[in-house]
């Protein structure tokens, strides 16, 4: 299904003549109202008349997650206050929060983009959507919510959070599709197997997971334990919230609202872009934003692109899932490794649950330690000592091996790590680096 085959499958000459209209007048909006802006812009030596092609989008400069905050509130309002309807914001917990404000156009075009995810991801006018994301001012509860109102589903506005609430509501209401994050997803699955609840007989069929990066081989084991077919989506509060980009019924790449959002991939470390398939930085501008656009926003996340004609028959451009955030990256003793790259390994393994955490520190000796906490699936949790040594030998060979790290491996009981109903915090880093 497509929700808007004009925007979603269009010639790459027509949407790129969009873009630099949409582009040229972004920069006229913000040189004329944001003074933050204006500055940079004249810093630069650029003038919203440069911009002829979408090629030119490197004159403008990179605006930053430090600058959002020392701009906190509202530096880079370009409306009157007046003309606001709703605010978001980052939870603040490492500093200052990070803004959000809509106008009424904003809503509408945030309210579009989640609609065109939600349809790729098999969503129709009869589903039930049952709705775990948080609601207040994180954005992925109400995202959700307008996306399923212009699709004219039938939305479950639960929340995150009150498991056993949500399998009763899930079994009552025959929801057909859940949005969550992922790792809350196998909890759902993990206290669902614990109280008696069959998800082989709910009439789940889909989900959207996302806000945490997450791996193939987990996306296999949420289908299998949910019984349903896991979507990535996309967003971030710094540029509407989810609805940014989605998977289709491919599965291969999240394509992108690029008539909303155009992306671009950029070296992390020298700020030049790189070619279509290339790892780096992912950059987005929001090209129809109004009440705090952004130009060129650094999102710290790591991953590709890549364009053509995709089987589903849309053309926008598809970003690889996410491979990681240059801010989560740790370097230890030289190496750099994230996060998604461990998950990825401990997945694989049968004995291990898909929960575990991350805690790096300066050893005795001044140099990195990484240990990494695994938790144990029940039936594999041995009492003598013989049993967990191999297995823990065997989970620091794969990590040595394939990431060339050499990790203090401790294996915990089942349940010991805790869970998460938003975002699951997995590395813990001690180092005050």
């Amino acid at each position: 299904m497509i929700w808007n085959s004009q925007a979603e499958c269009m010639g790459q000459r027509e949407r790129e003549a969009g873009q630099v209209e949409s582009l040229r007048k972004l920069a006229e909006h913000v040189y004329k109202n944001v003074p933050f802006y204006k500055n940079k812009f004249d810093q630069m030596g650029v003038k919203p008349a440069d911009i002829q092609s979408i090629s030119d989008i490197v004159k403008l400069p990179f605006t930053s997650k430090d600058e959002l905050r020392e701009t906190y509130p509202y530096g880079l309002l370009a409306v009157d206050e007046s003309e606001l309807v709703e605010i978001h914001m980052s939870s603040g917990t490492t500093g200052t929060p990070v803004l959000e404000a809509y106008t009424q156009k904003d809503i509408d075009t945030w309210s579009e983009a989640m609609a065109r995810c939600l349809t790729m991801a098999g969503v129709g006018k009869g589903d039930v959507i049952q709705n775990a994301y948080g609601y207040g001012l994180f954005t992925g509860g109400l995202g959700v919510h307008y996306g399923a109102r212009a699709v004219g589903a039938n939305l479950i506005p639960i929340s995150g959070g009150n498991t056993q609430k949500q399998l009763q509501v899930m079994q009552d209401f025959n929801s057909t599709f859940l949005t969550c994050t992922p790792s809350y997803s196998l909890f759902i699955a993990e206290y669902a197997r614990e109280n008696g609840y069959d998800m082989s007989k709910m009439a789940l069929r889909g989900g959207a997971f996302g806000a945490e990066p997450w791996t193939d081989d987990m996306r296999k084991e949420m289908e299998v334990q949910l019984h349903l077919k896991a979507y990535d989506i996309y967003g971030l509060t710094e540029i509407t919230g989810p609805g940014v980009a989605n998977e289709c019924e491919c599965q291969d790449g999240l394509h992108v609202q690029e008539d909303f959002f155009y992306p671009e991939i950029i070296n992390p470390e020298t700020g030049e872009p790189v070619a279509d398939g290339e790892k780096g930085e992912l950059v987005f501008t929001t090209l129809l934003k109004t009440g705090t656009p952004l130009i060129r926003y650094r999102t710290r996340d790591i991953t590709t692109l890549s364009r053509g004609t995709c089987s589903c028959g849309r053309t926008t451009v598809k970003m690889h899932r996410l491979m990681g955030r240059t801010d989560d990256m740790l370097i230890i003793r030289g190496v750099n490794v994230f996060p998604t790259q461990i998950e990825e390994i401990l997945v694989q393994l049968e004995e291990t649950e898909p929960h575990y955490q991350i805690v790096v520190d300066r050893g005795q000796t001044h140099l990195d330690e990484i240990e990494v906490w695994v938790e144990i699936k029940e039936k594999f949790f041995f009492d003598e000592t013989k049993g967990m040594e191999h297995l823990r030998t065997k989970i620091k060979g794969e990590m040595k091996s394939r990431l060339g790290i050499n990790p203090i491996i401790k294996l915990v009981e089942p349940k010991t790590i805790e869970r998460s109903i938003g975002k699951a915090k997995r590395v813990i880093d001690k180092r005050n680096l």
